[in-house]
């Protein structure tokens, strides 16, 4: 079954936040595919094509995921720690967007495998700019993994 490709997947729970996140990468890079999950265990069958992604199995993987660390159900430190734990997605370039600066989760996250680690300006501006870069990064000068 073919699907077409996700360009970032975005896990986070508060719709405000969600909001000013997609209206930043809108701004950023108006052609971006965008799909939002608002939990750990939505992220991780979108991913893994399960449960109720279950149609998704064998999709290819979304080319970033800009993952929240305070997320019901299953925390964003341990949807990092099981899709980095799974052969099918330990490949897929995960960038933990949060609003915590704490060094315990900064460290832990990168610990888990995390590509990189953002905190979240309150500025719009400043988050139009660092998503901006992120993406330009991620999806235009970093070489992926093709399969």
């Amino acid at each position: 079954m073919s699907h077409h490709e996700i360009d970032v997947l975005l896990v986070e729970d508060n719709p405000d936040d969600a909001e000013f996140t997609l209206r930043a990468l809108r701004k950023a890079n108006v052609a971006l595919d965008v799909v939002r999950v608002e939990d750990g265990v939505a992220a991780l069958e979108f991913v893994l094509g399960t449960g109720a992604q279950s149609a998704r199995a064998g999709a290819r993987l979304p080319r970033l995921m800009l993952l929240d660390l305070d997320l019901p159900k299953l925390d964003g430190l341990g949807v990092l720690r099981r899709l980095k734990a799974d052969v099918r997605s330990k490949v897929l370039p995960v960038i933990v967007l949060t609003s915590s600066d704490r060094q315990a989760d900064v460290r832990e996250a990168y610990r888990l495998g995390a590509n990189s680690y953002i905190v979240k300006p309150a500025d719009y501006a400043a988050l139009v700019a660092k998503l901006g870069d992120l993406v330009r990064y991620w999806l235009q000068v970093n070489e992926p993994l093709r399969d």
